[in-house]
């Protein structure tokens, strides 16, 4: 059974800086495309950035130059650094198969503010 397991996720001042992880377990990523999606409170999920098993990466664009995804096939891991960050960028992060496997982790909080 697959298992997705995102942290480091916290409170952050606007401007500042976090990295997420999300560990894969039960699959090889190596062959997937990945991705993060967040989801702000009474919005839908939305994605964020994505990864391809080549590394080639894709970015929305309330979040492009901001953000960096980048993956570890022999850790089996996603991450997502996010620098500058905003208000807006308040949500839970997930990460996830691109399209999305239909089951996802317990996500990571990240909290934006003053």
């Amino acid at each position: 059974q697959v298992q997705l397991v995102e942290s480091g996720g916290g409170l952050v001042q606007p401007g500042g800086s976090l990295r997420l992880s999300c560990v894969v377990s039960g699959r090889s990523l190596r062959f997937y495309t990945m991705a993060w999606y967040r989801q702000a409170p009474g919005k839908q999920r939305e994605l964020v950035a994505d990864i391809t098993s080549g590394g080639s990466t894709m970015y929305d664009d309330s979040v492009k130059g901001r953000f960096t995804i980048s993956r570890d096939n022999a850790k089996n891991t996603v991450s997502l650094q996010m620098n500058s960050l905003k208000p807006d960028d308040t949500a839970v992060y997930y990460c996830n198969h691109l399209p999305d496997w239909g089951y996802w982790g317990q996500g990571t909080q990240v909290t934006v503010s003053s």
